[in-house]
């Protein structure tokens, strides 16, 4: 009786903690351009590529890529699912970010420069069997940092632009 009590309580601590840390982001995803959304145009990426690994209770990000303007882009950061911030390092326009996960095929993340104006939410979603990624991405800048081109990576946008947004499609 024991040993079926003992069985019985491992099945279930090992299937609670696949359905609770099933995340189907994991992998590497590179950027579609032609299948994905920029507004206002143009798109500021010429390429993207994400890797994401699993980390302990959480994801390692590692992405890189070229700007519109051949600038090189490079960010790193490991984050846990529970929603507090944490250091992006690299060249990022923003240097936190914190990350929640919804289920397996959706996270939600808040990104911000400290003491900056620089602010984005996003919802990313696995679909199409797990191979299309979609980040809905919100931006929002202060009518002063874009005239006075603070916001870095963002210099395509106009002066009287208020927000951004984009679906990039991986």
């Amino acid at each position: 009786m024991g040993k079926q009590l003992v069985s019985v309580l491992l099945t279930m601590a090992v299937a609670a903690t696949v359905a609770l840390g099933a995340d189907n982001t994991v992998g590497t995803w590179k950027l579609n351009a032609e299948k994905s959304k920029y507004t206002p145009a143009p798109m500021p990426l010429k390429s993207l590529t994400t890797v994401r690994e699993a980390a302990d209770g959480g994801i390692k990000i590692t992405t890189t890529g070229e700007q519109s303007d051949g600038t090189a882009i490079n960010a790193t950061y490991t984050a846990k699912y529970d929603g507090k911030e944490v250091p992006v390092t690299g060249n990022s326009p923003y240097d936190t970010i914190s990350i929640k996960q919804v289920n397996a095929n959706t996270l939600t993340d808040e990104r911000k420069k400290t003491g900056g104006p620089y602010h984005a939410t996003s919802r990313l979603v696995v679909s199409n069997g797990g191979k299309t990624m979609t980040p809905g991405v919100s931006l929002e800048f202060s009518l002063m940092a874009l005239s006075n081109g603070i916001v870095p990576g963002c210099s395509c946008l106009p002066a009287d632009a208020a927000g951004v947004n984009f679906e990039l499609r991986f």
